[in-house]
């Protein structure tokens, strides 16, 4: 499994996710879009917007916080690490995934706030009842242990 840091700012593809495993802890799981804006070459070339993907992980409690306000379309700033796995899916299929592994994450915002409901831009560190659990918390066993 390759390891690598990286930042996003992006848009969540889908609401998150979460699913809680038999020791309480929580997982979620989300896509978020990340976009590099298209140009206009010298000689007068348009190169469209690209658009990525990105499998999105988030445990214990930044992955609480995602469950009560992250939300399809927010905007977030995510930090983490880049990891590789490989498994099998039901008809034993040899599957690669990269997943980014969050350590930080905050909310910019997303479609809600620009409709002028009430929704958090406060990083995930200020939301209610997320005091103290957004801090990494992954144990290696837990790595290798994922519920999907």
């Amino acid at each position: 499994m390759s390891v690598n840091k990286v930042i996003l700012l992006g848009n969540v593809g889908k609401d998150p996710e979460v699913r809680y495993l038999d020791s309480g802890v929580a997982v979620a799981t989300f896509p978020l879009a990340t976009t590099e804006k298209g140009y206009t070459l010298t000689n007068g070339t348009q190169v469209p917007d690209r658009t990525e993907w990105h499998n999105i992980v988030l445990w214990r409690g930044l992955a609480e916080v995602a469950e009560k306000y992250v939300h399809k379309g927010d905007k977030l700033y995510i930090e983490g690490k880049i990891k590789s796995r490989t498994y099998e899916d039901q008809a034993g299929n040899r599957r690669y995934i990269t997943e980014i592994f969050a350590d930080n994450m905050e909310m910019l915002g997303g479609a809600r706030a620009s409709n002028g409901s009430d929704h958090s831009t406060a990083p995930a560190s200020q939301a209610p009842s997320a005091a103290a659990s957004t801090a990494p918390q992954q144990t290696a066993s837990g790595d290798d242990a994922l519920p999907f």
